[in-house]
């Protein structure tokens, strides 16, 4: 059978079509109670199924080292994304890390198409197009830039009149709607053999599982899945995250300023805190997440060590060779420590640099080992998944093209 090889795993070319889901934000709660008020009859059918999984996905729990580990089907130690922001040590400069140029490996999306494979990608945010897209022969656009794409850049031209729909706000439901109804498009119109599509968090951030916003999100969802799998398409579906309230009992952002704290300790400018969760779309987060990340001397490490962790609401204070080993991540893209926070609770720099004035609904935020457990949940049964005790979001790829059964084409077996 023709396979493909990339970053040490083989796999196997696809029988049906595939199509990969990251749902930004999805933690397994946001179905499950979708699914039990009704909402989500597709869905329903899935979690029933016997193909859905819970598993760990990449810590920190962001949405760049996740979607990168998905595609390259490896941790960040490999493929060099290690969040959405960082302090380039060579260049002296922080920045954001959504260029292809700090990608370390290849993506089994980029090898299958290199194969010969039609491949898609649709994402909600352009800052995961480039990367996703690098050295992608076939189709790569995001909602939120959909109507300024064009046949050399992206592999398709007028896709806001093709999708149907109008150009969404970064900061909707509808923009995660988008990527949903182009992949349909898509679907209907090219067939690939291999689609990601990738939505943004933003319901996440604002309504909790069970909520009438959130159940409205999963319900719009629940009908583009179940129109993929009406045309045959094989669904695989994980988040890049959990999400949970980061609030106090007034409801109040529940919030541990770091370089504050550092600065009253050693001094203006003796250490530098780098918040990876940072991007470019921060009225609905702040840039406040569970994890960090600080620069500072040798000297200083093991008494602001000490000190850090003993402050109630963090969880973990450990030095850079301890937690890039634990979670898998590139040391030299790590600071001298790496700060993660307890489940209702994040970190931020100074409490001046973070505009709050956006929030328009009590803080949920992501980036720590709380926000770890996400669903994998797939439209046909397992055949079997050796020697794999937990998996992760990562092995997303290689279940759903190496350990599914194969029924009938075009039919579910949920």
């Amino acid at each position: 059978m023709k396979s493909v090889e990339v970053n040490g795993r083989r796999y196997r070319w696809m029988a049906d079509p595939l199509v990969v889901v990251c749902i930004d934000g999805c933690e397994l709660a946001y179905l499950e109670q979708a699914a039990a008020a009704g909402r989500t009859p597709y869905l329903a059918r899935l979690l029933a199924g016997g193909a859905a999984f819970q598993a760990d996905c990449v810590v920190p729990t962001f949405t760049n080292p996740n979607n990168l580990s998905i595609v390259t089907g490896v941790p960040p130690a490999v493929h060099g994304i290690c969040g959405n922001y960082f302090y380039d040590r060579e260049a002296d400069a922080e920045v954001m890390m959504n260029d292809p140029r700090y990608l370390r490996a290849g993506s089994v999306l980029a090898a299958f198409a290199d194969a010969g494979a039609r491949v898609a990608v649709v994402t909600a945010k352009d800052k995961l197009r480039t990367l996703l897209g690098h050295r992608l022969q076939g189709i790569c656009f995001s909602a939120e830039k959909a109507a300024a794409a064009t046949l050399a850049e992206n592999g398709i031209d007028d896709v806001v009149a093709r999708v149907g729909l109008p150009l969404p706000s970064v900061y909707s439901a509808a923009l995660s709607e988008f990527v949903f109804a182009a992949g349909l498009m898509l679907m209907e119109t090219r067939r690939p053999d291999l689609m990601y599509l990738s939505t943004t968090d933003y319901i996440q951030h604002k309504f909790a599982p069970g909520s009438d916003g959130a159940n409205d999100f999963y319900a719009m969802m629940d009908g583009y899945l179940a129109r993929l799998d009406a045309l045959g398409a094989v669904l695989a579906l994980t988040a890049d995250h959990g999400m949970n309230a980061k609030t106090r009992a007034d409801g109040s952002p529940n919030v541990i300023y770091l370089q504050d704290l550092l600065d009253g300790w050693l001094g203006a400018a003796r250490a530098r805190v780098i918040l990876p969760i940072t991007d470019p779309y921060v009225v609905h987060h702040g840039a406040l997440g569970s994890f960090a990340t600080i620069y500072l001397d040798t000297a200083e490490r093991d008494a602001v060590r000490a000190r850090l962790a003993g402050i109630e609401g963090i969880d973990l204070v450990l030095p850079n060779a301890e937690a890039c080993a634990r979670f898998e991540l590139p040391p030299d893209r790590m600071g001298d420590l790496v700060v993660v926070s307890g489940r209702h609770v994040v970190l931020g720099t100074s409490a001046a640099r973070h505009d709050l004035s956006g929030l328009d609904a009590p803080l949920r935020s992501h980036g720590g080992i709380s926000e770890q457990t996400v669903p994998l949940l797939f439209n046909r049964r397992s055949a079997g998944i050796p020697g794999r005790p937990r998996l992760r979001n990562f092995d997303l790829l290689d279940v759903a093209l190496n350990h599914l059964e194969q029924p009938a084409r075009g039919r579910s077996a949920a």
